[in-house]
């Protein structure tokens, strides 16, 4: 679904993004997230149980939201097409906007950002994902997750050419986590293992989060180096149907890595709040290619990357306007 953006908050420097309600919040400096203690590995994975009758009723809304897109004729797969050409002056527009801008204050839960823009950011070091479920997932249906982000994976690393990959829990410093309505003390115990200095109000985000917020991400960088991503935790919600899932690890993947914001300009955009397009798009990968060039580096402003992105878009497309 097209709201996108990350939330910054607390423990270290932390962005976060929501989906249907996306959410980009800068926080306060802070210690940097800690590395987890060997006592401190993940639990054995539970056996599934039955889904309590708030999960089901959840499960409903959201297939019910994703046919009444569908019946809209949003939720598009295609990537883009014919009907959605971009050019070299919309890529600049749209990356300025998606890159360089939060939709959320930093530490401020849902409250709007001021608007002005910040330094980029991206991550520099390897990015190793874990996928883990929680107990309200069947077993199949965690093989399809798996087997969905670990083909998203391989496609995010292709595109940006930088070292993605889906490996062991233990050694993973972006964690995946599906988990349902009944899951919710699961998956606050897991974000204080993994982010042991969160703050109380981040925590409180999870604890109480709203049916509005189909998933989210959260990205960690340390107090000193405030703009390099560290660590990130991708929250999506179980009880959605199959392309409201994978629209959510689309997204919240691919904004984990960077792209905080959303633009109402951006087409054939997942970063965009209108639905129209589901899955990760050739615009939005061209965004990431742009992102993860080693000309542009954590911390540039807008002012200082312009030229250097000037020059790429022309390398990469061509040079077309």
């Amino acid at each position: 679904m097209g709201a996108g953006g990350i939330l910054r908050i607390a423990a270290g420097t932390a962005l976060l993004a929501a989906l249907a309600a996306c959410t980009d919040m800068p926080a306060p400096d802070a210690q940097a997230p800690q590395a987890q203690p060997s006592a401190m590995r993940p639990p054995a994975p539970k056996a599934p149980v039955a889904a309590s009758e708030r999960s089901r009723a959840l499960a409903g809304h959201y297939a019910r939201v994703e046919a009444g897109l569908l019946r809209q004729g949003l939720l598009r797969t295609d990537g883009g097409g014919p009907d959605a050409p971009y050019t070299d002056t919309a890529i600049l527009r749209n990356f300025e906007r998606i890159a360089f801008h939060d939709e959320y204050a930093r530490d401020r839960g849902l409250a709007q950002s001021d608007g002005r823009p910040g330094g980029l950011r991206k991550w520099t070091g390897p990015v190793r994902m874990s996928v883990e479920f929680g107990a309200s997932v069947p077993l199949d249906q965690r093989e399809i997750d798996r087997g969905m982000v670990t083909g998203y994976v391989a496609r995010l690393a292709r595109v940006t050419g930088h070292s993605i990959s889906v490996g062991a829990t233990a050694d993973a410093n972006f964690n995946v986590l599906f988990m349902g309505e009944d899951d919710r003390a699961e998956t606050v115990a897991r974000i204080r293992q993994l982010v042991p200095n969160i703050n109380q109000s981040s925590i409180n985000l999870f604890q109480t989060l709203p049916r509005s917020i189909h998933c989210l991400v959260v990205a960690f960088s340390s107090n000193n180096q405030d703009h390099t991503y560290r660590r990130a935790i991708a929250l999506i919600r179980t009880e959605h149907p199959s392309l409201l899932r994978k629209s959510c690890v689309h997204e919240e993947l691919a904004q984990g890595l960077g792209l905080a914001n959303d633009s109402p300009h951006a087409r054939p955009s997942i970063f965009n709040d209108d639905d129209e397009f589901a899955l990760l798009t050739t615009h939005d990968e061209e965004l990431l290619r742009l992102l993860y060039s080693p000309r542009l580096k954590p911390g540039m402003s807008y002012d200082e990357a312009r030229p250097i992105l000037v020059q790429l878009i022309a390398e990469q497309r061509g040079g077309s306007s």
